[in-house]
């Protein structure tokens, strides 16, 4: 089919599929929603408990007792404003105490839009129960001329669900009673979720097609079966599931029980399966304890895991009391927010755009940035959105970066490589393996909603930091600031510390390397990257006799490395001849290790020679669809 504009003109193969307030009442916020598309607030507290805290315009607080059809109303109030509204600037989180929500003769359903946050407030997913389903759709957008219809997920971007139990409760749709959808593609993680009473699926099959999906990732969940039916790619972390449909591309299990056995990657077998996540730390979150007080938990980094954090009771870790917390609000001023920080106070960023001239700057230890609502950083007049100082422990979680119209140098800087050594050449005090400084669900985007520009996205400097779900984006499509020199962007991550691991690495359209990873002993656990897309011609994307840029490309001094299932993608549709010589770039050091790795030429535009280091390949743009080519290690055995 001809290429389509946002994402779709992507996807072409055809996978198997399976189908087995502050104070405004919640009636009066769904109006506000629906009528004047005013923010939504949050709700008085009951006589029960103490009184919320000001989490900003944009956060609505449920209790139980509240009435399902006023809750309903405001659900789908704040999702009929965000469905389509993927360039736009509203921001949202729906919070749930805890408690029981909907029954089974009047369940609470509802759909999950655009940057919109949908949480319990519990200490353990089990103490938000819902009874109905939370949920995403394809988007129906106009087909082309030789399209009946454009149903797809492939742009369902920017939304989470966490911290709750979902008992699936249909309705009167026959095709939608068969699972609890959650139809996504990039940046809308699932974490810390116990679904029952019907599958879970990853596509939409219940509309027209083509319905192609392009996630994603899930953490620390307990799951039905799962139907990952159009899927391209998917991360499932630390989880357990009683089933998996089937693969298109790359599908990768780290720590899940019940996952599908992995193997080398083949036609017949696109799965990568790890026993165990070798070092993890799951996303800090918001909760009411019992005496009606908010606090944020953190959890701790553990070694060698399986299954969720949770099975055999509260996951481990220590609570943090809201009021250590500076709860910032859009129009706060930089210098407050670094007031708050330098004092040792932790920081938490309420929904909404937070336009800075200068950077935040993390100083003490084990300091914790959580952002509700994907709070979205917009560094001005080329300065840093985010940046840590030589310090362990630090946990980033639930932003969203925008680069400005001036180029930013970067958009988060983990560390500074600043540090004097001491006399063995270490960097003493400044991390520590058992505290690792933990990045969860930070999302970048450069272009597409506004003009954008940065060098690099996300620069990690420091030792021991755990990338735990990341999209760096120079943007494809949008309302403004889309082209070859308009939304310039040289690398979406930059690793130069040591022992770094990245589970849940997505990086695409950058106009150099998509990643360069420089520091030692470091380990990647699923990658997605598309090659840009409008480079003008071969002479603008080529390196000396090099043709393009890889996707992934490991220091030429780097001795040790490993990753496991690697895909790499190229759709050059403003020139449709154009090469690149090869996805992966690794030294030929015997410490270097690739495992599963795939490559694909997307709808006849672009060709990527070789796999990695001249080794595989080619997937060559051809008419009709896509084509692919595999490697399953490397290097390879002789």
């Amino acid at each position: 089919m001809l290429p389509l504009p946002r994402r779709s003109h992507r996807r072409t193969h055809s996978p198997r599929t399976s189908t087995s307030g502050r104070r405004l009442g919640v009636a009066a916020l769904a109006v506000a929603l629906a009528t004047t598309v005013s923010a939504a607030v949050a709700t008085p507290a009951t006589a029960s408990s103490k009184p919320d805290p000001d989490l900003g315009p944009n956060t609505v607080v449920f209790d139980p007792s509240m009435s399902v059809d006023d809750i309903q109303k405001t659900v789908d109030a704040i999702h009929a404003k965000q469905v389509d509204a993927e360039m736009g600037d509203g921001r949202y989180a729906i919070l749930f105490k805890p408690g029981t929500y909907g029954t089974a003769e009047h369940p609470l359903r509802f759909q999950v839009g655009y940057y919109t946050e949908v949480a319990g407030l519990g200490l353990n997913p089990g103490d938000v129960k819902i009874n109905g389903a939370v949920e995403v759709y394809n988007r129906c957008l106009p087909p082309a001329p030789d399209q009946e219809s454009n149903c797809i997920a492939l742009v369902n971007f920017w939304r989470s669900l966490s911290n709750l139990s979902i008992n699936f409760v249909g309705g009167s749709d026959g095709c939608r009673n068969s699972a609890n959808f959650w139809a996504v593609s990039q940046a809308a993680p699932m974490r810390r979720v116990e679904l029952t009473g019907a599958n879970l699926s990853l596509m939409d099959y219940c509309t027209a097609g083509p319905q192609y999906a392009s996630g994603g990732f899930i953490a620390d969940s307990k799951l039905p079966f799962v139907v990952s039916g159009s899927q391209q790619q998917f991360l499932t972390r630390n989880s357990s599931v009683d089933g998996w449909s089937n693969f298109v591309w790359n599908q990768v299990f780290s720590g899940v029980e019940g996952a599908p056995a992995g193997g080398p990657f083949t036609d017949d077998n696109k799965y990568t399966t790890l026993a165990a996540t070798p070092v993890s730390r799951e996303k800090p979150f918001l909760y009411v304890d019992g005496k009606g007080k908010w606090n944020v938990f953190v959890p701790d980094a553990v070694k060698d895991s399986a299954g969720t954090s949770w099975k055999s009771g509260t996951t481990a870790g220590s609570s943090i009391p809201l009021n250590r917390f500076y709860v910032a609000k859009p129009g706060d001023s930089v210098k407050k927010i670094n007031q708050a920080l330098y004092a040792g106070k932790h920081l938490l960023l309420t929904p909404g755009i937070y336009h800075n001239s200068s950077p935040l700057t993390v100083v003490h230890p084990n300091q914790v940035v959580l952002g509700l609502g994907l709070a979205t950083i917009v560094p001005e007049n080329g300065s840093v959105g985010l940046r840590t100082l030589d310090v362990k422990g630090v946990k980033i979680a639930g932003l969203m970066f925008d680069a400005g119209a001036t180029n930013s140098p970067s958009l988060l800087t983990v560390g500074t490589r600043l540090s004097k050594l001491d006399a063995l050449g270490r960097k003493p005090h400044l991390s520590d393996p058992a505290n690792p400084t933990t990045l969860s669900d930070v999302f970048f985007r450069v272009g597409g909603a506004h003009q954008g520009r940065a060098t690099q996205s996300l620069v990690v400097n420091a030792n021991n930091v755990i990338i735990d779900h990341t999209w760096a984006w120079r943007a494809d499509h949008g309302t403004d600031g889309v082209g070859w020199t308009v939304n310039t962007a040289e690398t979406g991550v930059l690793v130069n510390g040591n022992d770094v691991l990245a589970t849940g690495l997505f990086s695409e359209h950058y106009q150099k390397y998509n990643v360069v990873w420089n520091g030692e002993r470091g380990r990647t656990i699923f990658f997605q990257n598309e090659l840009p897309y409008d480079a003008p011609n071969q002479a603008a994307w080529q390196h000396g006799s090099t043709l393009g840029y890889a996707g992934y490309k490991v220091g030429d001094k780097v001795t040790t490395h490993e990753a496991w299932g690697l895909g790499s993608y190229i759709y050059t549709n403003v020139d449709p001849t154009l090469h690149a010589t090869n996805a992966f770039e690794v030294p030929e050091r015997s410490g270097v290790k690739l495992h599963n790795m795939i490559i694909v030429s997307l709808n006849n535009a672009g060709t990527i020679d070789h796999v990695v280091n001249g080794v595989g390949g080619p997937a060559v743009a051809a008419p009709g669809g896509s084509t692919t080519a595999y490697l399953a290690e490397y290097p390879v055995a002789p």
